[in-house]
């Protein structure tokens, strides 16, 4: 299961009922932060998650407004003596990091090390890769180099006991294991494959967009997931041309062909949500706007 909380979902400038983009996600011991605007530790005691088991922080562009909580967040660490590497994914991810390093007189203490993140093309790069969970990253259209990510669980296979214990006489024990470790076994004489008494059980999948126009790179990655969450910094009017609008959000799930759109990067003017939520159900019937401390299981 993965545990996402929406710690910010204002843009630019912060209300008092929204802070700046965070999205905190969790995958068994696996956390990690996409975006780190500025209030993001605060965010993080206030919804009692615990920043110290952050290993990598998703940086989606480099406007304030995403990552300046990082300035405060890395020496809270220090001072709470964390000695794990921190790993900072973002576009040109080595510059910024590196000036982030010299406003500390005396360093931070551990280990902050870089991933530059490819911002140009539209080719999805893998970034990430562990048994049970890859993430990935494309780029997108935004007035400074900015990309969205993906985080998409493994697929695995579970044994159905009663079917394989019916057919092949197999029960609950060690040899189940097995079996969904190599794929098959040999039992009383008899071969039992994976794909005989197994249940296909389909991964997570969860698309943040970052800040973006409405972009083909997003509909790829974000393909079939199970949760696309989309900027969607105005109403219908375009204000400028580098955010995208709640139809914009909609039409983008639809084409992508998701399961859930949660919208998130508010302009301060819209205070009702709601009138929100019923716009982008014209073109996108499942979705929702996302609201500080929103807790999602996927």
């Amino acid at each position: 299961m993965l545990e996402i909380v929406f710690l910010g979902t204002g843009s630019a400038i912060p209300s008092p009922k929204r802070n700046h983009s965070a999205i905190w996600l969790r995958h068994e011991r696996e956390c990690m932060l996409w975006d780190c605007g500025e209030g993001t530790q605060m965010q993080l005691m206030r919804a009692r998650l615990n920043f110290m088991r952050i290993n990598r922080i998703f940086i989606t562009h480099w406007h304030a407004d995403h990552w300046a909580g990082i300035i405060g967040l890395l020496p809270t660490m220090y001072l709470e003596e964390r000695k794990r590497p921190l790993y900072v994914y973002g576009p040109e991810a080595d510059r910024f990091v590196s000036d982030l390093l010299d406003l500390a007189y005396w360093g931070i203490g551990f280990r902050i090390i870089p991933k530059p993140v490819p911002y140009e093309g539209d080719e999805i790069t893998e970034l990430v890769k562990t048994d049970d969970f890859e993430i990935t990253s494309v780029p997108v259209d935004h007035s400074v180099p900015a990309v969205a990510y993906c985080f998409k669980e493994r697929d695995r296979w579970n044994v159905d006991i009663k079917k394989a214990g019916e057919k092949y006489g197999l029960r609950q024990g060690p040899l189940v294991g097995r079996l969904k470790n190599n794929g098959e076994i040999t039992l009383h004489g008899k071969k039992i494959t994976l794909k005989d008494v197994g249940v296909l059980k389909k991964g997570a999948k969860v698309v943040y967009s970052g800040d973006t126009r409405m972009s083909e790179n997003i509909v790829k990655l974000a393909k079939g997931a199970d949760v696309l969450i989309h900027e969607a910094t105005f109403m219908d009017e375009k204000r400028d041309e580098i955010h995208s609008t709640i139809k914009e959000a909609g039409e983008t799930a639809k084409l992508a062909k998701v399961k859930k759109l949660v919208m998130t990067h508010f302009s301060r003017r819209y205070t009702d949500l709601s009138k929100l939520e019923e716009e982008v159900k014209k073109s996108f019937k499942n979705s929702v706007a996302a609201r500080d401390f929103m807790k999602l299981d996927v």
